[in-house]
């Protein structure tokens, strides 16, 4: 396809995505202090089959994209988490402190070119953390139907690196304030166009190099890879699926298909599903094909 058409494709497929309005949530609690480190909530609602919601329903946790900077929060991914929930899910839509001006003034100066910076070390991890071991308590206050048993961690991008992280906390490095002495309870995790390998990130330059902006910038980048980069936190042994647009220009699907073959170095079978003539965008779209795509790929875990 000429790049033109490349170009006006992947524009459309953003515009379509964000076309839809926020969607509030039935609940909204927070897991810490600052304005950002809250969860947002959305219960089972009837589907398109008319369908009453259950007593219990499995949990999806959300974490949205947006190359860890503040001016994406969690409202665009509003709407996939209530077409979620419209398919007899509650969803946890988690924010999280992310980089450039934010609600306490901090954040961090532009990186070259006037980039916003991408996320916060170490905050963004903190919160991604703490938001995962608060989730249980939280979702029975708010959200007594949730089965805690039937967890899958989805995320989108950014959003995607990080449900791929938290999912692989227990094989951090010993010295990590993040790591935990036993596996997450998940059925698994379903990754979306995911920053997945920040070395091949790095040299297809995404997001600006958001993954070194990230990790607090060059002289640093090769040290916290360690605690920080999904491709070298494997083998999980919790279920994984990522799925990828082959069309996407914002995360090229060499870097899934990297993470992948890392696995399967690490004796780990990860279920990739490559969508043709997909972008970036709609696998968030509700109005896309592939978002329900997306959709069984999570309820293949949950179920």
């Amino acid at each position: 396809m000429p790049d033109d058409a490349a170009a006006a494709r992947a524009a459309a497929e953003e515009e379509s995505a964000f076309s839809h309005p926020p969607v509030d949530p039935d609940a909204t609690v927070a897991y810490g202090g600052h304005p950002d480190q809250v969860i947002d909530f959305y219960v089972p609602r009837p589907g398109r089959d008319g369908a009453a919601p259950t007593a219990s329903a499995p949990l999806v946790v959300v974490l949205h994209g947006g190359a860890w900077r503040a001016r994406y929060d969690r409202r665009h991914v509003t709407p996939f988490a209530a077409y979620l929930a419209r398919r007899g899910f509650v969803v946890a839509n988690v924010e999280y402190r992310r980089g450039g001006e934010d609600a306490d003034g901090a954040g961090g100066a532009a990186d070259e070119g006037g980039v916003p910076p991408a996320g916060r070390w170490p905050d963004t991890f903190d919160d991604v953390a703490a938001a995962l071991d608060a989730l249980p308590a939280l979702a029975g206050e708010v959200a007594p139907q949730a089965d805690p048993g039937r967890t899958v961690l989805t995320g989108h991008s950014a959003g995607g690196h990080l449900a791929l992280w938290a999912a692989a906390r227990h094989v951090l490095p010993a010295d990590a304030p993040w790591r935990t002495g036993r596996p997450a309870p998940l059925r698994g995790v379903v990754a979306l166009a995911p920053i997945a390998d920040f070395e091949v990130a790095e040299k297809l330059e995404v997001c600006d190099h958001a993954t070194r902006q990230l990790l607090g910038g060059q002289a640093v980048f090769a040290d916290r890879c360690r605690y920080a980069d999904p491709a070298r936190l494997l083998p999980t042994g919790i279920a994984t699926t990522l799925v990828q647009g082959r069309a996407d220009a914002t995360v090229p699907h060499q870097v899934a298909e990297s993470y992948a073959d890392a696995a399967a170095k690490a004796g780990e079978v990860v279920g990739l599903t490559l969508l043709e003539d997909v972008g970036h965008f709609p696998l968030i779209d509700p109005a896309a094909d592939a978002c329900a795509v997306v959709a069984e790929e999570i309820a293949q875990l949950a179920w």
